[in-house]
């Protein structure tokens, strides 16, 4: 694999089957000033080859493309290129896509009707090792279990957490960085990182956004509010 030029620049690679739109999303990040893009995509498999050859820092990725979804992409992307952050960019809106996305090793997953600061946020946060759910969706999946969990499923959770770490958990799911929530919480971002970690290690999963997916899945945080 080629090895990421020494740049400051967050570097970007867009994958979606629509040029205007891959043309629309450059202009947008090449504006942001620590951000360049180093190459765009219209199919699954000229992703995964660019992104082997070009080594980004992020990856942007469409569900639906030519050839290979996104999602298989990003599965073949994270086992030749680890170090690559990948976000799905996407219209699809359904919670199966989003827990698909995660377990191919997305970090990121936002909708297109994100406003440009929302994406610009996202790739910014996913480069720093962080993951980020769309609030929408991490909104609309919330409410979606909170209907259809029985109550025999939440007793036979065994939830090791404490009242601090299913709170912490909470501001995840709702798609929160670590910094927000010390701010919210009024403690230290350290502090916030030390639970992610006891999280992390309690729930069997690798990463802040698997664990806000295995809440979501299982019931383990309150519904949001509308």
């Amino acid at each position: 694999m080629t090895e990421p030029p020494q740049t400051s620049a967050i570097r970007v690679l867009l994958a979606d089957d629509h040029a205007l739109f891959r043309q629309g999303v450059r202009r947008l990040l090449e504006g942001a000033g620590d951000i360049e893009v180093v190459g765009d995509a219209e199919t699954g498999e000229e992703s995964v080859r660019l992104a082997e050859d070009l080594a980004p820092d992020i990856v942007l990725l469409d569900v639906t493309m030519p050839s290979l979804s996104g999602i298989d992409a990003a599965r073949m992307i994270k086992a030749s290129s680890p170090r690559a952050g990948i976000i799905m960019l996407t219209v699809h809106a359904d919670e199966e896509f989003l827990f698909e996305a995660i377990k191919a090793g997305a970090m990121g997953y936002l909708l297109k009707d994100c406003t440009p600061d929302e994406l610009i946020r996202a790739i910014r946060v996913v480069h720093s090792g962080e993951g980020l759910l769309a609030p929408t969706m991490a909104a609309k999946v919330m409410r979606e279990f909170a209907r259809t969990r029985e109550t025999k499923d939440l007793a036979a959770v065994h939830l090791p957490l404490t009242q601090r770490e299913v709170e912490i958990l909470q501001h995840v799911t709702t798609g929160l960085a670590n910094k927000e929530i010390a701010n919210r919480l009024s403690i230290s971002e350290r502090t916030v990182k030390n639970h992610l970690s006891n999280i992390m290690e309690k729930l069997h999963v690798n990463s802040r956004t698997q664990a806000a997916v295995y809440a979501l899945r299982r019931g383990l945080v309150p519904p949001a509010k509308d």
